[in-house]
């Protein structure tokens, strides 16, 4: 990895426990959403790119639903390409590639070549001041009249104190990282800023959509969840401890504690997102 991935990135791009976490929340999200590109027409959309692809899970599901698409993946992280593009030739998908790319720095590829550009979740490591650069590289790539289409987080919300509180010092610690919006903390604060970051881009929105997904005990989604809140707590210790937030015992102690409350009976709790797509002007 570069020397100035720490900067950028606020947890190890080739953790084997980080691969996990995403291949299970991936399939949580996908689901949850309704499938992998639910609300887009896609009669003119032949080549995509999607950005910080991860172990490849939602471009994989988008290749096997449409064999006649040409998928393209990135990533920066070696451990995870290698592993979607061993699943690829496992599941013998001719129309889909994965290439070692950094987001945050231009991309290796010729103005106008795809029809649709996906990212999800990249407010996990693009920080405030990146995004106009990052945009202007989405629109270089994407070809005119070809669609844009982001997905990002709210912080989740819940009943249980511990939790609640172990997601809000999370929330700081990526506040004080420069990678929220939030002018208290308190949230990812990305979604609001989304439409405003099209806008500025000069793409045309053609829609927004917001999803909720339950995980209170007793849902489908819960236990995908706990797995995902177990590993993503456990990641984010060394950030906090950073950030002079918690020591190491107190992010533990409350952690588990946190967890522990998912199985109380009476736990509830949720997690928002929105998606906006847009068109480059023609």
């Amino acid at each position: 990895m570069s020397d100035e991935q720490p900067n950028n990135y606020i947890i190890d791009a080739e953790s084997a426990a980080e691969m996990a976490r995403l291949m299970r929340q991936d399939q949580a999200m996908t689901a949850g959403m309704g499938g992998p590109l639910s609300e887009i027409d896609l009669s003119e959309v032949q080549r995509v790119l999607d950005l910080a692809c991860g172990p490849g899970g939602w471009p994989l599901e988008l290749a096997y639903a449409y064999s006649d698409m040409e998928i393209v993946g990135v990533d920066i992280s070696e451990r995870m390409i290698a592993y979607a593009r061993s699943q690829a030739q496992v599941q013998q998908r001719s129309n889909i590639s994965f290439h070692l790319m950094d987001i945050l720095k231009p991309l290796d590829f010729p103005d106008n070549s795809f029809d649709l550009i996906n990212a999800r979740f990249l407010s996990s490591f693009v920080r405030r001041e990146s995004w106009p650069l990052l945009f202007r590289e989405i629109l270089r790539v994407v070809r005119p009249g070809g669609i844009v289409r982001l997905t990002e987080p709210e912080a989740g919300m819940t009943n249980k104190p511990h939790l609640e509180k172990a997601l809000h010092v999370g929330m700081q610690a990526m506040g004080r990282a420069g990678l929220n919006f939030s002018p208290n903390g308190y949230h990812y604060g990305i979604i609001h800023m989304l439409p405003s970051f099209f806008r500025q881009a000069d793409l045309s929105i053609l829609g927004q959509r917001a999803h909720f997904i339950e995980y209170s005990f007793g849902t489908e989604a819960h236990e995908s969840f706990y797995h995902d809140l177990t590993l993503a707590l456990q990641l984010f210790e060394p950030l906090v401890v950073k950030m002079r937030l918690a020591t190491a015992q107190e992010w533990h102690t409350l952690s588990q504690r946190g967890l522990a409350e998912m199985y109380d009976e009476d736990f509830c709790a949720a997690w928002m997102l929105l998606t906006v797509w847009g068109e480059k002007p023609l």
